[in-house]
C-alpha cells in the first residue's frame, strides 16, 4: 500500500468547499472521482485543511493511500485528463507511511485579495472583493497586526466545525497594495472556521471607524463575535502556501 500526496491548485467557484458534500460539488469528491478512474479503487482523500465555499487555493496538498503500481510522474498527468480545467494537480509523490495533509502541515498562508477602485472590474468577480473607497495599506497593516501572536481566536471564527480550542498562533498577518489591489497574508500553525474572512471584515471595520487598530486586542480578549467585524466574502481568500517537514511538498 502506498502513501501518495498530490500538490494541486483550484478555483473554488465552483465548488462548496473541499470537503465532500450530500448535495453540492466538492473539490475533493471532483478528484476522488477521478483517481477511482485511474487506480480502479476506491479512494478516499485527506487534504491539508477544509476552505469553504468559493474559497481558492494556488497551493494545496492532499494524499490517498492506494494498492495501483502507476508511476507517481504519470499521476498528474492522468488526473488532470479527469477533472474540470478548474482544478490542476502539479505533482505528485510518495510520501511515509505516516504522513497526513493536514496532521503533517506545520502552518500554512491565506491570502485575502480586495480590488479597491472606485470602478468594478469584471476580471476580478469571484477573484477578489471590490472595495470602492480608498483604503489606506499603513492604517490596514496597523490593524492587522494587532492578530499577530497566540490568542484565542473565538471572536474571529464562525459557528461552524467543532474544535477542540480556539487558541491559535499567528506568525505575521500583513497588508501589501500593488496598483489597486491589496492584500491580506496571514500565516498561522492552524485557522478557525471563517477566520481570515472575520480578520479582514475586522481590519475593514477599523478602517471604516468602526473602531481603532488598537481596540481589537480587546475584542479578541472579549470572545464575543458580534464586536469584530463581518465575514468578507468568499471570492477573495485563496490558500496560498504551506509547510511540511517534506520540503517537496512546500510552496
Amino acid at each position: 500500500m502506498r502513501n501518495i500526496a498530490l500538490k494541486l491548485m483550484y478555483n473554488g467557484t465552483a465548488y462548496h468547499g473541499w470537503q465532500v458534500q450530500k448535495n453540492a460539488a466538492s473539490v475533493c469528491e471532483t478528484l476522488q472521482r477521478a483517481l477511482e478512474k485511474i487506480t480502479g479503487e476506491q479512494v478516499h482523500l485527506t487534504g491539508c485543511g477544509r476552505t469553504d465555499a468559493g474559497v481558492h487555493a494556488e497551493r494545496y496538498v492532499a494524499n490517498f493511500r492506494t494498492e495501483s503500481r502507476i508511476p507517481v510522474e504519470r499521476l498528474p498527468f492522468a488526473v488532470n485528463t479527469h477533472v474540470p480545467e478548474d482544478i490542476a494537480v502539479e505533482a505528485a509523490y510518495e510520501v511515509d507511511e505516516g504522513f497526513n495533509a493536514i496532521g503533517s502541515c506545520l502552518k500554512k498562508e491565506y491570502t485575502y485579495r480586495i480590488y479597491n477602485s472606485r470602478v468594478k472590474n469584471p476580471f476580478y468577480v469571484n477573484r477578489a472583493y471590490f472595495y470602492p473607497k480608498r483604503l489606506d495599506e499603513e492604517f490596514l497593516n496597523r490593524a492587522a497586526r494587532q492578530f499577530v501572536g497566540t490568542h484565542d481566536f473565538r471572536a474571529v471564527r464562525s459557528v461552524g466545525t467543532e474544535t477542540r480550542s480556539t487558541v491559535r498562533t499567528i506568525y505575521y498577518c500583513q497588508v501589501s497594495r500593488a496598483g489597486d489591489l491589496l492584500e491580506l497574508k496571514v500565516c498561522a500553525n492552524g485557522f478557525l472556521y471563517n477566520m481570515v474572512r472575520a480578520i479582514t471584515g475586522t481590519v475593514l471595520y477599523a478602517a471604516e471607524g468602526k473602531f481603532t487598530p488598537e481596540d481589537i486586542p480587546a475584542i479578541l480578549d472579549s470572545g464575543d463575535r458580534t464586536l469584530a467585524g463581518p465575514t468578507a466574502p468568499p471570492g477573495g481568500l485563496y490558500l496560498t502556501r504551506l509547510w511540511y517537514e517534506d520540503e517537496r511538498l512546500n510552496g
